[in-house]
């Protein structure tokens, strides 16, 4: 069996790719981190009693633990999940940020490299690199000039760097997929999208009055947390290791996401939306669009989603768990 091993298996995307590997026949070794106020696992609990499943808590910036995985297990792929990933939180701690998102990747790399070097090695890369480069009319590409605006997006464009380095180097097989945002039911509160179908699902419901948000002109190229999980492991089994911008080619402001979702609740979006100060970030990406044209020819990959069937299903999904809750 192939076995992977995935950092940050309890978030979203460490849990769709989880069971979309599992049902490739797949065993799979996930690492979550366990602090203590919080364990929750709410987003795997359907796959912690498959047999070909295995969870361990740890710390991606523990070198030892790292070792210890790479060591043991010496696995066939490794999948870099983990990260802080709130672009507002990273210029409340920028350091933190970088140690988790681009000092923890020379870890992984460098212990593969001396370990295991036939491990395949996926990093979660971010469009926000590309930050307040123009883009261009059919969106951004892989060779698209990167300049970050955010702490979280400087750590990121680092941690792509120093895959390239270790790819071209050492010739490792290790790549990273640009991935632009993408959500589900299972994102997490605080990211846009889920704050709208959270918020909009619990005015439904008569539990909120109001969204408080920041600004809603940013542009956004929304896609599905489990078409990309897909493009992640396509990466992993091309023939070569190869970076690649994973994007639906659509989008909108989040204003026009919130307006969307406003229209499938009957909620009236003056009545919802809040403009509440707190949520302005120092610097913002005013507009992320992607091109995946290369993803798309040379591992096939094609998404089934799109921003509108994307809110659709979160909404819904935010409406009946909170009713459940009533």
């Amino acid at each position: 069996m192939t076995l992977a091993v995935i950092t940050g298996v309890a978030g979203q995307d460490g849990s769709y790719l989880s069971e979309y590997l599992l049902s490739l026949g797949y065993k799979v070794i996930g690492i979550t981190k366990r602090n203590s106020t919080s364990n929750d696992l709410s987003n795997i609990k359907n796959i912690l009693d498959n047999k070909y499943f295995s969870i361990f808590n740890g710390d991606i910036t523990d070198t030892s633990f790292l070792c210890h995985i790479i060591s043991k297990y010496k696995p066939d792929e490794w999948y870099n999940l983990a990260a802080m990933s709130h672009v507002g939180q990273s210029f409340i701690d920028p350091v933190y940020s970088f140690k988790v998102n681009a000092e923890s990747v020379i870890n992984q790399l460098d212990l593969i490299k001396n370990i295991s070097p036939n491990t395949k090695f996926y990093q979660a890369s971010t469009s926000e690199m590309f930050g307040s480069s123009i883009c261009p009319p059919n969106g951004y590409t892989e060779d698209s000039q990167k300049n970050p605006s955010s702490p979280y997006a400087i750590a990121k464009l680092s941690a792509h760097l120093i895959v390239e380095n270790y790819r071209k180097s050492y010739g490792l097989f290790c790549c990273s997929g640009i991935l632009h945002n993408h959500s589900s039911p299972r994102r997490g509160h605080d990211f846009a999208t889920r704050k709208i179908t959270n918020g909009l699902s619990m005015i439904k419901l008569g539990k909120r009055k109001k969204i408080k948000m920041g600004n809603l002109s940013a542009f956004r190229d929304e896609g599905h947390s489990k078409d990309y999980c897909i493009a992640m492991n396509l990466m992993l089994n091309n023939y070569k290791p190869k970076d690649y911008v994973i994007s639906t080619g659509s989008g909108a402001t989040i204003e026009e996401m919130f307006k969307y979702v406003c229209s499938i609740s009957n909620i009236d979006f003056k009545d919802a939306y809040e403009l509440d100060n707190n949520f302005i970030r120092p610097s913002d990406v005013p507009y992320l669009l992607g091109n995946s044209n290369l993803a798309r020819k040379e591992i096939g990959w094609n998404p089934f989603y799109d921003w509108k069937k994307l809110l659709e299903e979160m909404y819904y999904s935010d409406l009946y768990n909170n009713k459940k809750l009533l």
